[in-house]
């Protein structure tokens, strides 16, 4: 039977430093968990405002820099997405009382698809349904309800976001070096974590969500000009349904397209098929352009990681979950390779895919396709 490896030195020698050590690690989690999604959100823009900063700084000294980033992004980011949802949950709002009190007049849809040679019976189709859809429509909402409702805390959560945003903005690259000289990780480990995390949160924050972000604002636009009503509550959908592998766009410009159609207007439903089949296929030219020729998820990792993350972190998990299932799985190739002795460049067994960097190949913990 081989020997157990002996416990690391540090270990042996200094028990009460390190048990201090890990009850102060505890204690400070403790302390931010009240606010955690708002930390990690901060986390994100760093992330994604960093290459910013450092074009400021051949200009202005790193805290001036800072803060015109975390102003610019108060203003230009954070308060204009507030407003946003606002309107889409009036909207929403509205859409909800219209199905339930009945005033939608689906007689007249239904007569108007007759008159065009499709005979549904949409009456009976819709007051057997009423309900059920008034309540989908309205479980879309509840979460945005009760982070409108609860204003104190969000104002207090967004205060500590800013906060972390110019921490981090300013003296990132000194906390990288601590954490760094803290954890009790060789360097060659920490240099493939970092590389791969940066991967992660690359594919989660450009690949997914500002591909997203651009097809959600193209279909609104088209809904907007082709006079579709609560815009601004389909264009949030849009967006979040674009984030989900195999539902996408089609779940808003296809309806549309229905209601344009059984209003008469045979032309702008036309349009809005076509525009809405051009939305959909864009993701394939938006994400090679944006992170290369694939993503470093795939379709499981990205799902359970939303939902997941939702969960556990709130509206952030949605940039959050995803990497941290990325990582966990990053991390425990590295655990392996340092508990068989592997060299940092052997090859690991593939996980099917699991992660894979944007070059379509192993991520950086050493996995390659040929292995």
């Amino acid at each position: 039977m081989p020997d157990s490896p002996d416990p690391p030195g540090w270990l042996v020698e200094r028990p009460g430093l390190t048990a201090l050590a890990l009850a102060s690690v505890l204690l400070a989690l403790f302390v931010l968990l009240p606010y955690l999604q708002y930390v990690l959100f901060g986390v994100v823009l760093a992330y994604i405002l960093l290459p910013v900063q450092r074009r400021l700084e051949a200009y202005v000294r790193p805290t001036i820099a800072a803060l015109a980033v975390v102003a610019a992004t108060l203003l230009v980011v954070l308060l204009p997405l507030i407003y946003v949802l606002s309107l889409a949950v009036g909207q929403s709002l509205r859409l909800v009382r219209s199905i339930r009190q009945g005033e939608i007049d689906v007689e007249m849809i239904e007569s108007m698809l007759e008159s065009n040679g499709y005979a549904v019976d949409l009456v009976a189709l819709y007051e057997s349904n009423q309900d059920r859809i008034a309540t989908a429509v309205q479980e879309v909402t509840n979460g945005a309800i009760a982070l409108l409702g609860s204003l104190p805390s969000m104002f207090i959560g967004l205060t500590v976001t800013l906060f972390v945003l110019f921490a981090l903005l300013r003296d990132g690259d000194r906390l990288v070096s601590w954490l760094r000289w803290v954890l009790p990780i060789e360097d060659d480990v920490l240099d493939e974590l970092e590389t791969g995390l940066d991967r992660l949160m690359w594919a989660s924050v450009v690949g997914n969500v500002a591909v997203a972000a651009v097809q959600a604002v193209m279909l609104g636009v088209g809904l907007l000009i082709a006079g579709v009503p609560a815009v601004i509550f389909l264009t949030v959908a849009t967006f979040i349904l674009t984030l989900l592998p195999l539902v996408g766009a089609f779940g808003i410009w296809i309806p549309a397209t229905i209601y344009l159609v059984a209003t008469g207007r045979l032309s702008a439903g036309v349009a809005m098929f076509v525009y809405g089949l051009v939305v959909t296929f864009s993701d394939s030219y938006l994400r090679p352009a944006l992170i290369g020729r694939s993503s470093a998820f795939n379709s499981a990792i990205v799902v359970v990681g939303i939902f997941g993350g939702l969960i556990v972190f709130g509206a952030v998990g949605l940039f959050i979950g995803p990497v941290v299932l990325g990582g966990a799985k990053l991390t425990l190739d590295c655990f392996a390779r340092a508990r068989t002795d592997d060299p940092i460049d052997g090859a690991a067994p593939d996980a099917g895919g699991l992660v894979t960097d944007s070059e379509g190949e192993a991520d950086s913990s050493g996995t390659d396709d040929d292995s």
